[in-house]
């Protein structure tokens, strides 16, 4: 029987080690000595770190709750003019990473930015810029995080709205409850899983974000462990301030749970599931539902998108010198390469879990997905700290030979730190759609004659071939925006639309920046509207 599992038992062991890599590492670097420098940041900055992360984190999670939850009632119990239309535009904003929103609202608001432009033709001449609002430093960083991640409270709101019972509706009526007391006695707290699980990944991607808070030169974690290594050349010290960042995130899961563990969350379904009836507003309410959601809509993304198409055709070029095919290219090649290796690995996890039905096997598995939980920055930082200490301690005990450029710098570490950190969404999206084939079904393939491989290539691959492209998708959008990892493991002169646009308004360079955030948001937002369709999923 061990023979038999072996095989996926030691793979699971191999991704789950791989995965836990970069929390091992850190965690034993923070017991390191490291340079003088920590002392002295220790005593000044750091306290800044943590205090700007902490600040930012409640800002954005209290923006998002408010913008994803009041929008995803709306269109999930009532119908109003576009309502059809703002229920798949709202996950637009996915399409716009935080730092590109950055450029956007600095673009914008700025000394003679396109808001003193569009004054100026307007008005004539003028001394605008003094009456002009000022959206930078932490308030510039949360608009961005708060517009560029409210979908994912959406998305999960959403989804839990629309499959709430008519009952509970009705229960609200019968004890007469009004709408409004209704949403907060009932519906809210009926939601509330959905709810803190899009909170929990607004609070990974806030800790985890770097081109946004970088750009406003606010000082986090993130930018702190960023600096460490490429200002200061300290691995250890980068590793050190890693440490705090994983306990604030570790420390977020644990509040988490300790809010929910006394509640409880379920219907009462004697009466049966009742499909929920959508209310025709009308009037002045109907009229207030669309404003939300169009200023909403229009914040989100089509204000960036503007900002950025603005500057582009005013500077055209700017695009007549951007690398166009390059890019595409380079980031083609990067999701090709990225999402074979992962979907691969995904089949093999989800089937050898499903084969072998071991307890041990799960749990691998189960620690396996924990990546994405992890920033990407430490992710990077954590890779390179490990090759570079692999290599000394034991490649070049025995050889002449260094592996460090094997995987620092070029596309096999890219790819390695892209499989540890999108490994979640693969092995869930799969696992989705192994849940809907039944064990009958590998049963009578093997009364058929069929091997476990043949099952797997001939049955089980053919009938995943929706989670399959799901999966491809997901990971595509993610890669397309991912920054940190990308920025500090790319091999040198290998850019992407996303490195460019970074490189460009880092330097200032906000109209050289908006070409390649254009592109970067064309192709994040097609990848987008090709998965609205399992987004959106609804039985009505």
């Amino acid at each position: 029987m061990f023979k038999n599992l072996s095989l996926w038992f030691f793979l699971s062991l191999l991704v789950s080690v791989g995965v836990l890599i970069p929390i091992i590492t850190v965690s034993i670097s923070f017991f390191e000595n490291t340079s003088n420098y920590y002392e002295i940041l220790k005593e000044t900055f750091l306290v800044e770190y943590i205090l700007n992360s902490t600040t930012l984190l409640v800002f954005v999670l209290i923006l998002t709750f408010f913008l994803g939850t009041i929008s995803a009632y709306l269109v999930s119990f009532y119908e109003f003019p576009l309502s059809n239309f703002f229920k798949w535009a709202l996950i637009l904003s996915f399409a716009v990473p935080p730092y590109i929103y950055a450029y956007s609202l600095t673009a914008f608001f700025e000394n003679y930015g396109t808001l003193f432009t569009i004054l100026k033709n307007i008005f004539g001449e003028g001394n605008y810029n003094k009456n002009i609002p000022k959206f930078d430093g932490m308030i510039g960083a949360i608009l961005s995080l708060s517009f560029s991640l409210f979908a994912y409270v959406y998305i999960l709101s959403r989804a839990s709205f629309l499959y709430q019972s008519q009952n509970l509706i009705d229960l609200g009526r019968s004890l007469g409850f009004s709408k409004f007391k209704s949403l907060f006695k009932l519906i809210l707290p009926a939601a509330r899983p959905a709810i803190v699980a899009g909170m929990s990944l607004v609070a990974m991607e806030t800790l985890a974000e770097f081109g946004a808070v970088d750009f406003f030169s606010v000082n986090t974690l993130t930018t702190g462990i960023y600096n460490s290594w490429i200002a200061f050349d300290d691995l250890v010290f980068a590793n050190r301030i890693s440490f705090f960042l994983l306990v604030f995130i570790f420390g977020v899961f644990i509040l988490e749970n300790l809010s929910r563990r006394k509640a409880k969350y379920h219907f009462n379904n004697k009466g049966g599931f009742k499909r929920k009836e959508k209310i025709n507003l009308t009037g002045k309410n109907a009229f207030i539902a669309f404003i939300f959601c169009f200023i909403l809509f229009f914040l989100s993304f089509l204000f960036p998108v503007s900002q950025m198409l603005y500057w582009t055709i005013k500077f055209p070029e700017n695009i007549l010198n951007l690398p166009v095919i390059t890019l595409f290219l380079n980031t083609i090649y990067l999701l090709v390469l990225s999402s074979f290796v992962l979907i691969l690995f995904s089949l093999i996890s989800n089937y050898g879990n499903r084969v072998s039905k071991n307890k041990m096997l799960n749990i691998l598995s189960t620690l396996s997905i924990s990546g994405y939980a992890i920033p990407g920055v430490i992710l990077a930082i954590a890779f390179i700290t490990f090759v570079a200490w692999f290599d000394n301690n034991f490649v070049k005990v025995f050889t002449n030979f260094s592996i460090k450029k094997i995987f620092i710098g070029s596309i096999l570490g890219l790819v390695i730190v892209y499989f540890v950190r999108f490994y979640s969404l693969a092995f869930n999206g799969i696992k989705s759609g192994y849940e809907k084939i039944n064990y009958s079904v590998d049963e009578t393939a093997y009364l058929l004659g069929y091997s476990k491989r043949k099952t797997f290539l001939n049955i089980h691959v053919p009938f995943l071939r929706n989670s399959l492209l799901f999966v491809l998708i997901l990971i595509s959008l993610e890669i397309i925006r991912e920054l940190p990892i990308t920025l500090i493991l790319r091999p040198f002169n290998f850019e992407t639309f996303a490195t460019t646009a970074y490189i460009s308004a880092s330097e200032d360079l906000l109209e050289a920046a908006a070409a390649p955030s254009l592109f970067l948001i064309l192709i994040a937002a097609i990848f987008i509207m090709l998965t609205s369709k399992y987004i959106l999923r609804e039985n009505e």
